[in-house]
């Protein structure tokens, strides 16, 4: 109950039996249980952590490779495409076999070369360039999402955190400059851009643009490897060339200037 206020305009107060009777009312919190994760809860924390992603990626590389070393694609250049596949599919086919072939890291050079020979320059320059583009996006894909957490942690050296740096805020003119030189090898890059932050879309429109004229060389002369005296042929070699010999210089004078310091 509450007192009687004074006459005087008093505030009246809460006797204290009301306030011990106003306190027993209110029931106690419940004690709040922490139950331990089960076993499900383990084993899906320990198969989606970092490193068991990361282990996985190394196994779907092997994986890839293994296929590639079984069904030996190079085999296509002495027997031919097979007599079932024309036109359009066949162009698709091997777009699509390119773009595994490249995560398995099989060198771009030979499916340019052999893109040439199978399907001639016109088609041919559209199936590599198709087949680039996959499988430069198949191996961003597989990086991002199995190795970027695991591996990211470990840029610490200053070369490791400047292309980073580089790749991350200027993806796209970093990516073209990689794709244009010649001494930049293919599958490491794209896993380099992978674990940076730079976006997929500029890295595939980068990747598109930069690999053409390369990967153009190397069809013409695959297409034109019957007639090694055309001018065609001349020309792609020159073009082949002519890009990893400057590669390779200015790689020679780096090193002399490194060895400098």
């Amino acid at each position: 109950m509450l007192d009687a206020t004074t006459r005087s305009g008093g505030t009246a107060t809460a006797s204290p039996r009301a306030t011990t009777d106003l306190t027993a009312a209110v029931p106690a919190a419940a004690p709040t249980l922490v139950t331990a994760p089960g076993p499900a809860a383990r084993c899906a924390r320990v198969l989606l952590s970092p490193w068991a992603r990361l282990s996985l990626l190394f196994v779907l590389l092997a994986a890839a490779a293994s296929l590639v070393l079984a069904f030996q694609p190079q085999r296509l250049l002495t027997d031919g495409w097979p007599a079932h596949l024309g036109g359009t599919a066949a162009v698709v086919a091997y777009a699509v076999a390119y773009g595994v072939c490249t995560v398995a890291f099989v060198p771009r050079p030979l499916l340019n070369l052999a893109a040439g020979a199978l399907f001639g320059t016109q088609l041919g320059l559209v199936a590599a360039l198709g087949g680039t583009v996959l499988g430069a996006g198949l191996a961003f894909c597989l990086g991002r999402a199995l190795g970027q957490d695991a591996l990211r942690p470990l840029l610490r050296g200053r070369w490791l955190k400047a292309a980073d740096h580089q790749l991350s805020r200027h993806g796209f003119r970093s990516m073209l400059a990689a794709r244009l030189f010649p001494g930049v090898p293919f599958a490491a890059s794209n896993y380099c851009a992978a674990v940076s932050r730079m976006r997929l879309l500029p890295f595939l429109l980068a990747t598109a643009l930069g690999s053409i004229p390369n990967t153009a060389a190397y069809v013409v002369a695959g297409a034109r490897a019957s007639t090694p005296t055309s001018p065609a042929f001349l020309i792609a070699l020159a073009c082949i060339a002519v890009p990893g010999l400057a590669g390779a210089a200015v790689a020679w004078r780096k090193r002399h200037r490194l060895r400098g310091r």
